[in-house]
């Protein structure tokens, strides 16, 4: 009888928790994980980057003064001007490309997946959690080394149109995180990872009219650039700010959501399949 009572009592194990469509608990939490991790270590996530700008500034303005001409499209626009716009968002790309490989290949080396694979967290869900952690750090990134260059009067920083701003900074960070993601998935030591950045990343990066307009390129190269599709973030972006580009906004637009969408699509892709992730 007091066993039967005493079962009784026992409290009754809670309902299966309903997470509807999207896993909005799960979701927050990995975006919070992502977000804490380079907080923690803001003077390198964020403060080194912007030192790093900083100092790419410096060195052009003390190289050229105001002695740097620029020609075509930029013909009579003030070169520290033209730079400026290039190196903010060189540094986005940058530090989203490595939050999302970084976090990824430091979880496969220490086998620490299953601290994300193991939640009810869909392939969505991880994908949409690890890349606008990224994209959070590149936007910090570049918000505060266009504060710094502009109040250090390194270069003046003047709003021409808003809307390429906020389109183009949007794409590139999601799009390097998703190549940071796959990047991450598919290195199995640090190695492999300074190979894709060294070989592949920077040199897109460097010769997509970051430092210099394209159009003084020689043939074939010049036709190759529009081939590069960082070109396209970087020429939209410094639009924004300068109202000039040397290709049309709506081919960047067009351009820059068509490899976006391509590249998050492959990341959800290998989470889906466990690529590397699961045994």
């Amino acid at each position: 009888m007091s066993d039967q009572i005493s079962a009784d009592a026992r409290p009754l194990p809670a309902p299966p928790r309903n997470y509807g469509a999207i896993n909005w608990i799960g979701l927050w939490t990995l975006y919070q994980r992502e977000v804490g991790r380079f907080l923690k270590v803001w003077m390198q996530t964020l403060f080194a980057p912007v030192i790093t700008t900083l100092l790419f500034m410096t060195v052009f303005k003390l190289a050229f003064g105001n002695r740097g001409e620029l020609t075509g499209d930029f013909a009579g626009l003030d070169y520290n001007a033209f730079l400026a716009p290039g190196l903010i968002i060189m540094s986005m790309l940058q530090n989203a490309f490595q939050n999302t490989s970084s976090s990824l290949t430091i979880a496969k080396v220490q086998g620490s997946q299953v601290d994300f694979l193991m939640p009810p967290l869909s392939p969505l869900e991880l994908t949409l959690g690890f890349i606008f952690g990224a994209v959070t750090r590149g936007l910090m990134v570049g918000v505060i080394g266009g504060l710094a260059i502009h109040f250090s009067g390194l270069a003046d920083l003047n709003i021409s149109m808003i809307w390429p701003i906020i389109w183009f900074s949007l794409m590139a960070t999601i799009f390097l995180a998703a190549l940071g993601a796959i990047a991450g998935i598919w290195a199995e030591k640090f190695d492999h990872l300074a190979a894709i950045t060294n070989f592949v990343i920077v040199p897109l990066t460097f010769l997509s009219g970051t430092f210099y307009d394209i159009k003084v390129l020689v043939e074939p190269f010049q036709t190759a650039a529009h081939f590069d599709p960082i070109f396209y973030l970087i020429d939209g972006f410094r639009a924004g700010f300068i109202g000039v580009s040397n290709s049309s906004l709506m081919t960047g637009v067009i351009a820059s959501a068509a490899f976006t969408f391509l590249a998050c699509l492959w990341v959800w892709w290998l989470f889906r399949t466990g690529y590397k992730l699961k045994s």
